[in-house]
C-alpha cells in the first residue's frame, strides 16, 4: 500500500513540474531613478551581456514609457533551428515605465514567448531559450532595485496551453496569421517594404529591422500613431500595474515572398492573458484598425 501511495505521489509531483505557469512579463527593477538616467544604464548592462539594441522609441507618445528591443544571437540560432513563422520571435522586448514615483524596467519573458511562437518546436529551442533567461537575469541583477519577478497574468498559464494558446473558442491561433501580401520573391517584398518605410507612411513609423541569417525571414517593428494607434488603444488595455509596456511594438514579418502580421485577437490576447471580455469589447475595432495601417505599408 506505501509503494502504490508512493507511486501517486511522484505521479502527482511529475504532473506539477509539466505543469509550469508562465507569465508574459517580467519585472527586472524598479527604482527611484527618471527614465532618462535608467535608458543608459539598463542599455549597457543589456549590451555587456550579449543583447544588440536594434531600436527604442517612445510608445503611445507616453512620455512616461520608453522600449528598447533587443535581439541575441541565442534568438536568431533558436529561429533558424526552426525557421517559418517563429521570425516573429526574432526580438524580445524592454519597458521602462514611470509609474507614480516608481521607474519599473521590465522586459518580455522568454520562455513565455518562446513557447507561444515556437509551441510543440520548444524542445528544440529550449537550450537557447534558457542561455537568453540567464543573460536576462545577468544583466539585470547589478542594477539597483533588482527584483526578478514574472508578472501579467495573476495564475500564469502553464506551458502546454501557452503553445496552443487561443483567448476563447472561435478566436485566433498563434499561425492564423493575417497575410498582408504576397510578392513575386522574398527580394522583392523586402525592397517594396523598405522603399515605401523611407518615402513614409501614414500612422506607421519603423522603429527596427531585423533579418535572419541563412532565412528568408525579415521581422520589423512598426510604431503606429493617428486616432486609431497605440495611444487610443494602449490606455484601454494596459491597466495593471506594473504597465505591459513592452507588449510593443507590433510586428510585419516577411517569410519568403509573404508578408505577415499576427492576427490582433492572438497578438493582443497573450499579451494581456488575463484581458476581460468586457474589457477586450473596447477594443473590438483594434485588430482591424492595426491591419489597416498595416496594410499601407505592402501597398
Amino acid at each position: 500500500m506505501k509503494s502504490i501511495y508512493t507511486l501517486l505521489f511522484s505521479i502527482l509531483l511529475l504532473f506539477q513540474v509539466n505543469a509550469q505557469t508562465l507569465k508574459p512579463y517580467v519585472l527586472g527593477v524598479s527604482s527611484s531613478e527618471t527614465i532618462s538616467t535608467l535608458k543608459p544604464i539598463v542599455t549597457k548592462s543589456l549590451t555587456s551581456n550579449g543583447f544588440k539594441v536594434v531600436g527604442s522609441y517612445t510608445p503611445a507618445s507616453d512620455k512616461n514609457r520608453l522600449i528598447i528591443v533587443v535581439s541575441h544571437n541565442q534568438l536568431e540560432k533558436a529561429v533558424q533551428k526552426v525557421g517559418g513563422l517563429t521570425g516573429f520571435a526574432a526580438t524580445l522586448r524592454v519597458g521602462i515605465t514611470r509609474e507614480g514615483a516608481i521607474t519599473n524596467v521590465s522586459y518580455t519573458n522568454p520562455t513565455y514567448w518562446g513557447n507561444a511562437y515556437f509551441r510543440e518546436d520548444f524542445d528544440k529551442v529550449k537550450e537557447n531559450y534558457n542561455n537568453i533567461v540567464t543573460a536576462f537575469n545577468t544583466a539585470f541583477k547589478p542594477i539597483e532595485g533588482y527584483k526578478g519577478v514574472p508578472f501579467g497574468s495573476k495564475k500564469g498559464v502553464e506551458a502546454n496551453e501557452l503553445q496552443e494558446y487561443q483567448y476563447m473558442m472561435g478566436m485566433p491561433y498563434f499561425d492564423d496569421t493575417e497575410e498582408l501580401k504576397s510578392f513575386d520573391s522574398y527580394t522583392e517584398a523586402i525592397s517594396k517594404i523598405d522603399a515605401t518605410l523611407k518615402k513614409g507612411v501614414p500612422n506607421a513609423t519603423l522603429i527596427y529591422k531585423v533579418n535572419v541569417p541563412g532565412k528568408e525571414l525579415t521581422v520589423y517593428g512598426i510604431a503606429l500613431s493617428g486616432e486609431d494607434g497605440e495611444s487610443s488603444f494602449l490606455p484601454k488595455i494596459d491597466i495593471s500595474t506594473p504597465k505591459h509596456t513592452a507588449f510593443l511594438p507590433y510586428e510585419i514579418l516577411v517569410m519568403g515572398d509573404e508578408v505577415h502580421m499576427l492576427h490582433g485577437r492572438y497578438r493582443i490576447a497573450v499579451s494581456f492573458p488575463d484581458l476581460t471580455m468586457g474589457t477586450f469589447t473596447k477594443i473590438m475595432s483594434t485588430p482591424g484598425d492595426i491591419e489597416d495601417m498595416l496594410d499601407k505599408i505592402v501597398e
